[in-house]
């Protein structure tokens, strides 16, 4: 029985049943994540480009913002297409080995980036608090350490959830009411018990959330004293705006997460769990980029730059 059950989670397909289902106007909620999601390509994309293209943003902060980028653009192509493709087709089916790979890649790239966040808090920390010692802290060789441990974690963290969620047997209902393959709202339709697997959930969301989250709340208690400390209201202006914009980013991004991974699944609907994955799939990916990189002064030059050299002469 149990190899009979295990047959059919690998042979049968998920049937996903989430977004545009639960809203009353289908096609304009279908307009809008297609704009938000065309906009965060290009705005990431743009991003990426001035980042690799100006040796100006060659600087840890920008090279971390180069990475987070990625995330950016990873999290809605992993998400909207499919998504897009099943409202458009009226087909809303999933294979096996297509649930998997969003699992996979989601799981990858959300340990990542939460970790990645911390890391850019550090960041700001050092070049606030230790503006002399910034360039042998932060140096070429640690920040590749720092972003290369965030990418491992997330492979390492993926790989273990993928495959225990998968292994379970799905013999019940195969509709997952959510617009993309999420362990949470997987973990719904298993047959076999999985408490014992949720509550691990729970402790490795401190670990993967709430420790970096505490990383970033300190860092931030010292810039906040460090720059209250500033005789300059030019630096302590420009201090207040880039890490303001950092909080932005963490408040959206974690908030979402806590929600969808520490609250137990009985104190949320489906619904409200479709517009937290909303979030960190393609809400903070569309506002990253304008946030945090966007409007800043060394972006707009480089932008600049690059449009001056295609002929564009900018206002």
């Amino acid at each position: 029985m149990g190899d009979m059950n295990m047959n059919q989670s690998v042979t049968s397909d998920f049937l996903l049943v989430g977004l545009f289902s639960h809203s009353g106007s289908p096609q304009l909620l279908f307009s809008l994540v297609a704009t938000m999601f065309i906009m965060g390509l290009l705005s990431n994309t743009v991003l990426l480009f001035l980042i690799c293209m100006d040796s100006r943003l060659h600087t840890p902060m920008y090279f971390m913002l180069s990475q987070l980028s990625l995330f950016d653009v990873g999290f809605p192509l992993v998400t909207i297409p499919k998504m897009a493709s099943e409202f458009l087709q009226e087909e809303s089916s999933i294979s096996f080995g297509g649930c998997a790979a969003q699992i996979f890649f989601l799981t990858m790239m959300g340990v990542a980036e939460g970790i990645l966040l911390a890391l850019m808090s550090y960041d700001r920390y050092v070049a606030v608090c230790y503006p002399l010692q910034y360039p042998v802290l932060m140096r070429h060789q640690v920040c590749l350490l720092m972003v290369g441990c965030s990418w491992l974690a997330g492979v390492l963290n993926a790989s273990i959830q993928t495959s225990i969620t998968l292994h379970f047997s799905y013999c019940a209902s195969r509709i997952v009411d959510h617009f993309f393959c999420e362990v949470p709202a997987l973990l719904k339709l298993s047959c076999t018990d999985t408490s014992a697997y949720e509550l691990a959930l729970s402790v490795s969301g401190v670990l993967i959330l709430v420790l970096p989250l505490s990383l970033i709340a300190t860092s931030y208690c010292h810039v906040l004293g460090a720059v209250l400390r500033m005789r300059s209201e030019e630096a302590r202006n420009k201090a207040f705006t880039t890490c303001s914009s950092h909080i932005t980013v963490v408040g959206l991004f974690y908030g979402a997460a806590v929600f969808m991974y520490m609250v137990p699944g009985a104190y949320h609907s489906p619904q409200q769990d479709n517009v937290a994955s909303l979030f960190y799939s393609l809400v903070t990916p569309m506002l990253n980029p304008l946030i945090y990189s966007l409007r800043n002064q060394e972006v707009r030059m480089a932008l600049v730059k690059v449009l001056s050299r295609a002929g564009v002469r900018p206002k």
